[in-house]
């Protein structure tokens, strides 16, 4: 091969390794974005886990409190009876 032949080989081969490293770069910034993300999405998972879990508590306290307000208004209804009848 001739010098001229040899030198377009030799100008193509930077540009495919500068390519390539672009490529390995992108690469890794959208592996680091990526996890990055799922980070996030994993850290927002677990606050809907623990807010789920706190309105839960809620709801069984409040369907207590309902339960014992309803009984005691089905005690006072019941000594109204009693008067009424009486």
């Amino acid at each position: 091969m001739t010098p001229a032949e040899q030198e377009p080989f030799t100008l193509r081969e930077p540009d495919s390794l500068g390519s390539l490293e672009e490529r390995i770069q992108q690469a890794v910034q959208l592996v680091t974005r990526l996890r990055q993300e799922r980070d996030a999405a994993v850290e927002q998972s677990a606050e809907a886990k623990a807010e789920a879990a706190r309105l839960a508590g809620e709801v069984k306290t409040l369907q207590a409190e309902r339960k014992q307000v309803r009984a005691r208004i089905e005690r006072l209804l019941g000594q109204i009876d009693q008067l009424s009848g009486g």
